[in-house]
């Protein structure tokens, strides 16, 4: 691709692109900052830098890109046929989510109710089947990370009705609204009240949809060529990315520890627009990290990494401990441990468990995504 092109050029490039292979590299990071906040390096680190406090935002990348790539596949499919299918999105988002989710999460649940009897696990259990993980106040062992996967549900059941009902200017609006009020909400006192019913904690706190909204936001402006040339100017240039990332690190740097309100809101429209700057052309100076291709695989079995990083954390602690006494004694071991055993099980989960289902998109219930052109494989929770 020339590094010289128009607004039209690109549009037409990007609107023929079948997948965003960049998107693969930018869940490496963000899988790589969730495992390091899970980390004894985390405290290590504590001292010396505001960002080794803020790995806990990569699973804030991964709403942003979420957002964007559903709603592209959603718009892409009505530019294509005239029409978005629910059955067919509800269906593809099935496979792609709830076996291992459930695999895990009845494995789970069971050796902690039935086994080892913890208290409080019977009660907590069932809502993790009801998909309201992100408002469990006390999650079961090695099931914390699900938390991000009820927001993903959760706005996966909303999102797709109001892409069909409401027009593009109307859906705008309502996401400026929506991101907006939430800032302002969570910068006082009431926006961070909770509300306890049994084992579910209920708050805006818990609430992560304005990630996912403004993920969804950036798609709705690059599928038309109005919104694609507005973005151009600022997103379309080589340079982009790597300015983003700039953006970003500094961001996170110099902003206050308590990031409710408007400096989270800060953090995702930098992060939206590094998601837009890495899709909305493929020759960025980025591309070669992106591309790469061991960035590239965890990338794509990120999401099992994510699900199961807890439990490699675990092993790798209690061997480690064993051997030496604590993980910080033989730090190197540790993390060749943790995070092998997070790529290893996310890549016999991914080959030999997921793979069989994903392979089931395209059979009756999943009619509607015969055609292979699709922005992104969707190898990722979203």
């Amino acid at each position: 691709m020339s590094t010289r092109i128009s607004a039209d050029q690109g549009f037409e490039n990007y609107r023929d692109k079948p997948r965003f292979g960049a998107l693969d590299g930018v869940r490496f990071f963000a899988i790589v900052a969730v495992l390091f906040h899970h980390s004894p390096l985390v405290g290590i680190g504590a001292d010396i830098s505001p960002l080794s406090r803020r790995g806990f935002l990569g699973v804030d990348l991964f709403f942003v890109i979420s957002g964007f790539l559903i709603t592209s596949l959603l718009l892409r499919e009505r530019h294509r046929k005239g029409r978005i299918s629910l059955r067919g999105f509800y269906w593809r988002r099935a496979l792609r989510i709830l076996p291992l989710y459930l695999l895990l999460v009845t494995a789970i649940g069971a050796y902690y109710t039935f086994i080892k009897q913890q208290p409080g696990a019977t009660g907590t259990w069932p809502f993790y089947y009801l998909l309201m993980m992100n408002f469990i106040s006390s999650h079961l062992p090695m099931l914390a990370p699900t938390w991000s996967l009820g927001v993903e549900e959760q706005y996966y059941l909303i999102w797709p009705l109001l892409l069909v009902l409401l027009p593009r200017k109307a859906l705008l609006t309502l996401i400026v609204g929506l991101v907006l009020a939430y800032a302002v909400l969570l910068s006082l006192p009431i926006g961070q009240a909770q509300w306890d019913i049994g084992p579910l904690s209920f708050s805006l706190v818990k609430a992560f949809y304005p990630a996912m909204l403004l993920g969804s936001g950036l798609a709705i402006l690059l599928n038309s060529r109005e919104g694609f040339t507005l973005l151009w100017g600022i997103l379309g240039q080589r340079w982009s990315a790597a300015l983003f990332v700039l953006f970003l690190l500094a961001a996170l740097q110099f902003l206050p520890l308590d990031l409710h309100g408007f400096p989270n809101l800060v953090l995702h429209l930098i992060m939206a627009g590094l998601i837009g700057s890495l899709v909305i052309r493929e020759d960025t100076l980025l591309m070669p990290v992106m591309s790469f291709a061991p960035i590239r695989r965890i990338g794509v079995v990120s999401y099992g990494i994510y699900l199961l990083h807890l439990i490699a954390l675990h092993i790798a602690t209690s061997i480690t401990a064993r051997l030496f006494g604590a993980p910080e004694n033989q730090m190197p071991l540790f993390l060749l441990l943790y995070v092998g055993l997070s790529w290893l099980m996310a890549e016999i989960s991914f080959r030999f468990y997921e793979t069989p289902f994903l392979s089931l998109r395209h059979k009756p219930l999943g009619v509607v995504a015969r055609d292979p052109v699709e922005p992104s494989r969707e190898k990722m929770p979203s």
